[in-house]
């Protein structure tokens, strides 16, 4: 008897479960026409609201495509031919060097700014510079600073269009910027990005000869072939010179560094006034290596920041307003001192013969000094 309760179980379980088995494909069948419907319905509803969010949104682009459009005509590309040190007899060899440029104007006159880097050691016939309606010019001078990676080039051409140039020192972490160039050859590319970071002065670049450092720090995807092109803000405006990248792959990582506008501008004037950088001499020698947080407290400081002094130099502008060996230098003419990189970059670029004040930290005290800056000599190394 159990196992005929059993099996009177089972065909009542397999009728039921047959019954609804004949009947799912119809139940299915109006849930899918219903549920069909309904998507539909929704779908084209989202439709709908995307369009009006992306009407909103290619508002806004539109902005970056008119900052494209108005500077592309004054970014160039560079290639450059040059012959370097080889192991060959012939102790030479050809190296081809691409990079990118601004045309930028100086007193009526047009020139081309771009890195050292990119034209360095080329013959001025060596120089292609390439404009973006597809003619082709040569420098007819070239100045290169190896302290700062800044060169400019004078061009005869008068039919080209200037970039307008911002204003660097009031370009804050977080500002949307707009990087254009020639990546890997590519001229005229564009990218996107922000300002990650700015004072970036203790970079190991190249051969180390950039002495005068104030990188500022971008994610927008800057490879090599962008060297000496712009990074732009939204109003249009140059506020970098492309200059590096921190990579392990040899492309964008997202760490570029770009020269400010103010500095580049800077230098260039200054050969086109000059043919040479005027850098500014206080004439101390630092010691930023052992300005630890221990020695900054054995001075009497909460922390180490400024510029050590460890000696002056004779008959120099520092000794002349009585610097001294362990005076900490904390602001000059009026801006904070963080460390001696910061220190050398400011006194650098402060015009020269100016009066300047000066505030250090000696034997507990906050001292107020006043200097009279001289010309530094090329051959000089110190601040």
């Amino acid at each position: 008897m159990k196992f005929s309760l059993r099996c009177a179980r089972i065909v009542r379980i397999a009728l039921v479960t047959g019954l609804c088995v004949a009947l799912s494909p119809l139940v299915s069948q109006g849930q899918l026409a219903e549920t069909a419907s309904a998507t539909v319905e929704d779908r084209e509803q989202l439709y709908e609201e995307l369009a009006a969010e992306v009407d909103a949104l290619e508002a806004q682009l539109g902005l970056l495509k008119k900052v494209i459009r108005l500077v592309r005509p004054s970014v160039v590309h560079i290639e450059a031919s040059k012959r370097v040190p080889a192991n060959t007899r012939s102790g030479r060899k050809p190296v081809e060097e691409a990079g990118s440029g601004i045309v930028i104007e100086v007193e009526s006159n047009l020139y081309i700014l771009t890195n050292r880097h990119v034209i360095d050691e080329a013959q001025l016939s060596d120089i292609a510079i390439k404009l973006s309606d597809r003619r082709v010019l040569h420098p007819t001078t070239v100045w290169a600073d190896r302290e700062t990676d800044v060169a400019v080039m004078a061009i005869d051409s008068m039919d080209l269009h200037p970039a307008r140039l911002g204003d660097s020192d009031k370009t804050e972490i977080g500002d949307f910027v707009i990087a254009v160039g020639s990546p890997f050859g590519l001229s005229q590319s564009v990218t996107y990005g922000i300002i990650s970071a700015m004072g970036r002065r203790d970079l190991k670049l190249g051969d180390g000869s950039i002495r005068y450092q104030d990188f500022m720090q971008t994610d927008a995807a800057i490879n090599p072939g962008n060297s000496g092109g712009p990074l732009l803000n939204l109003r249009g405006e140059v506020v970098g010179l492309n200059t590096a990248i921190a990579s392990s792959s040899g492309g964008s990582e997202g760490i570029g560094f770009t020269i400010p506008i103010n500095m580049a501008i800077t230098v260039a004037k200054q050969f086109i006034e000059h043919g040479h950088p005027v850098r500014a001499f206080l004439g101390v020698n630092l010691n930023g290596d052992d300005f630890s947080p221990e020695y900054a407290a054995r001075l009497g400081l909460p922390r180490a920041r400024g510029a050590l002094v460890a000696s002056v130099i004779g008959g120099s502008p520092a000794a002349i307003a009585d610097f001294r060996p362990d005076d900490v230098v904390l602001e000059f003419d009026g801006r904070q001192i963080e460390d001696d990189d910061h220190l050398i970059k400011i006194v650098g670029f402060t015009p020269v013969d100016k009066d300047v004040e000066v505030v250090v930290f000696r034997s507990g005290e906050l001292i107020r000094l006043e200097v009279k800056l001289a010309e530094r000599r090329r051959t000089a190394l110190r601040p």
